[in-house]
């Protein structure tokens, strides 16, 4: 099984939803995020991360409000937004590192 490092530090841009179960904000993305993950397979990666069972991933990357969506390439954060976004914009977010 690949670590989360392995995977953000892939030459694929990996998009990392930083969710938690409680947040209704967060479960109003979860179907647009996994919509998503199916359309870019090939070329980009999808992950969703529970704050609550990752708190040392969320406070690495400063998580402060959720959900937070970020883009990594190479291992290192290209993109990041709190809240949440528009299909399409993220998307083009995603698409536009791959």
């Amino acid at each position: 099984m690949e670590t989360f490092n392995e995977i953000i530090n892939a030459d694929k841009p990996v998009l990392i939803d930083f969710y938690a179960t409680w947040c209704g904000p967060c479960k109003t993305m979860a179907p647009i995020v996994e919509q998503i993950g199916k359309e870019v397979q090939g070329k980009a990666r999808v992950l969703k991360i529970d704050v609550d069972k990752n708190p040392a991933l969320a406070a690495r990357y400063q998580i402060q409000a959720v959900p937070t969506l970020m883009i990594f390439k190479n291992g290192t954060v290209v993109w990041k937004h709190p809240g949440g976004l528009d299909k399409q914009n993220l998307k083009n977010a995603l698409l536009a590192h791959a």
